[in-house]
């Protein structure tokens, strides 16, 4: 099953102890050089903070991880803000945790507690999408066999980017890689092959608060 889960629109998040303040952000980025750039924007934006703490995982099959404690001990920020990215199971995203010292050390325990709890909020905050590789379909039928097909698309909750009514009626819609030999199968089947479907690429695509979003192969 193709398919995994990515930043759409990154977030933030903020957590106190005896007056430290952990200030996270996350970004969507798709390489270390877009992820470094946004550490940089961080450290002038927060130039008088202490530390600004950092993780990323980019890509998939193997991902490509790396983190950051920048100053604090071995262990109690790159590695927790890391294993809250591995917990929410995300790729293509970028942490970072500023860190302001209020004047009492917390301790390991409390340190790792703050990074994540910073991290966790920032994570919970961002908009979160899945991305699914499939297929461009357009379906040609006559009237009389759309009803069917509309009901199979519903019943895999499909979705149609465009239909257009004329003398027959073409529905262009994405399928997931995965259903694609399914559902033409259901189709053709379901209509007694008068439908005629036609693939029209393939695409990467998630849906969002405002439908779906189409990135083409």
């Amino acid at each position: 099953m193709d398919r995994y889960d990515t930043v759409y629109r990154g977030g933030t998040g903020e957590y106190t102890e005896k007056k430290s303040r952990f200030i996270a952000e996350v970004y969507p980025v798709v390489s270390e050089e877009e992820a470094f750039a946004h550490l940089e924007e961080v450290k002038k934006r927060y130039w008088d903070a202490r530390h600004h703490c950092w993780a990323y995982v980019i890509g998939r099959n193997p991902a490509s991880e790396r983190m950051s404690d920048d100053g604090e001990p071995a262990g109690t920020a790159g590695k927790p803000i890391l294993e809250v990215i591995r917990g929410r199971n995300v790729t293509d995203v970028f942490v970072v945790v500023t860190r302001y010292f209020g004047g009492t050390l917390l301790g390991t325990g409390g340190l790792v507690r703050a990074y994540t709890a910073a991290s966790a909020a920032a994570l919970s905050d961002t908009v979160i999408i899945t991305r699914i590789f499939g297929f461009k379909l357009v379906i040609h039928t006559d009237y009389t066999g759309l009803g069917k097909i509309q009901y199979l698309i519903a019943r895999r909750d499909l979705y149609i980017l465009d239909t257009v009514y004329t003398d027959r009626v073409d529905i262009f819609l994405l399928v997931p890689e995965e259903e694609e030999s399914a559902f033409t199968k259901e189709v053709l089947e379901g209509t007694n092959g008068q439908a005629a479907i036609d693939k029209a690429g393939t695409c990467w695509f998630a849906r969002t608060g405002n439908g779906v979003e189409v990135w083409e192969e």
